[in-house]
């Protein structure tokens, strides 16, 4: 029964960000001229389908989005590419972005779809780069355990279309992002990396992370980083950026259907950031004192939690991702302990390396793994959450949904009315 229970909420959250439920109240004013569609991201093309829906007159564009998430459009190209690691379809579709936005006029709109995911899905190595070099950084990044905002400042520096430079180059016609945050604190310029929208972080900035965290960037790359169009460039001055769903509305919305079904909801934070494994740690602490004693919040109550973890990379062949990462650390640390379960899931549907989108756990599935052959803390250490949850059979796979607002995380302490 919790896992239903659980399930509706992640249903509830993942509904919020719905795309055509975003972008009704966020339409642009029809312009004089033409209507260009651009965007990118694992949710790029339902935005897109929505965007066509919604839309009164003429428009034509295109859209890039991971393998597997096109959707039928009727004027707006769905292009797919690979996520994480960047490929030649991937380049194919950031040159049809540029030639998109080509030859526009003061008169021509330009609409952004933009949500996360597009960082990989928009290689574009600068001159003296290649492809081979950006798949090099993105998995150095990856590797790290940087977050997504330091991640996502170097990536500016080394791409010929990230950091606000499409927006640049469709100029001058009037550029309007609108934007499916997936990234803590919902800056939309750190949202894939911001093709349409400027950052005031500098190319000494992005350096200084990359120094500070040891991150291991080519050389190749590290010589040819350069500085990204400024927020001040009178080529942005008519543009307009609105972030149109977000975890903290996806957050609010499962905590108001946790309510309806008669359990407290309590919020910690929609931009959590971190380890993986340490915030996992840190919510089964969380958990196991409320269980106990009744403190910081009396059960039967329901903890939700949002924003991005990380993973450092240390076995290359391991299988899962963040969310399955922080309920593995999750399960080991509320082992044996009644009454507490939880579901950590990623709401674009897919969480790292396979197909499903989180995991499931409470106080037997360590046990449970174990039983299944395999050594909950060993797959822990070699990042192979995906075979420990496969092993006890607590794996959730809703397929893709359509959207990302990022990491999504429920735990129910207590029992259901």
């Amino acid at each position: 029964m919790s896992r239903a229970f659980l399930t509706a909420l992640f249903d509830a959250a993942v509904t919020a960000a719905d795309a055509r439920a975003a972008l009704a109240p966020n339409l642009p004013e029809r312009p004089r001229g033409r209507t260009v569609v651009v965007g990118a991201g694992k949710g790029a093309a339902q935005l897109a389908a929505a965007f066509e829906d919604l839309w009164e007159g003429p428009v034509e564009g295109v859209v890039v989005t991971r393998y597997g998430y096109a959707c039928a459009t009727q004027s707006i190209r769905v292009m797919e590419a690979a996520h994480p690691v960047p490929d030649a379809a991937g380049m194919a579709a950031t040159q049809a972005l540029f030639e998109a936005v080509a030859d526009l006029t003061p008169d021509d709109l330009v609409v952004a779809l933009v949500c996360g995911g597009g960082s990989a899905l928009l290689p574009c190595p600068p001159d003296g780069l290649t492809l081979e070099d950006e798949v090099a950084l993105n998995e150095a990044l990856l590797a790290s355990g940087a977050p997504i905002g330091v991640m996502n400042a170097i990536r500016k520096h080394a791409s010929g279309i990230k950091g606000g430079r499409l927006a640049a180059a469709a100029h001058p016609a009037r550029v309007v992002s609108l934007v499916v945050s997936d990234v803590p604190g919902d800056d939309p310029a750190q949202v894939a990396s911001g093709p349409t929208v400027p950052d005031a972080v500098s190319l000494d900035d992005a350096r200084g992370m990359i120094a500070a965290r040891g991150i291991d960037v080519p050389e190749r790359v590290l010589a040819r980083m350069q500085d990204a169009p400024a927020p001040e460039d009178p080529c942005f001055a008519r543009n307009e950026v609105r972030v149109i769903a977000s975890a903290r509305l996806s957050l609010e919305a499962a905590a108001e259907a946790a309510q309806a079904r008669g359990i407290v909801a309590v919020i910690l934070s929609d931009a959590i950031e971190g380890e993986a494994q340490d915030i996992g740690q840190m919510h089964a602490a969380i958990a196991r004192e409320v269980a106990a004693r009744g403190r910081p919040f009396a059960a039967p109550v329901v903890i939700l939690s949002g924003g991005e973890t990380t993973v450092t990379l240390r076995h290359k062949d391991g299988r899962g991702g963040r969310n399955t990462a922080f309920l593995l650390a999750f399960a080991l640390a509320i082992e044996g302990v009644a009454g507490i379960s939880a579901l950590a899931a990623d709401t674009d549907g897919i969480d790292g390396s396979e197909d499903n989108a989180g995991a499931f756990a409470d106080g037997d599935t360590a046990a449970m793994i174990r039983a299944g052959g395999v050594d909950p803390a060993t797959a822990l250490a070699r990042n192979d959450a995906w075979g420990a949850f496969d092993a006890g059979g607590a794996l959730f796979v809703p397929g893709p949904t359509g959207t990302n607002v990022n990491d999504f995380r429920a735990i129910l302490i207590g029992d259901l009315p």
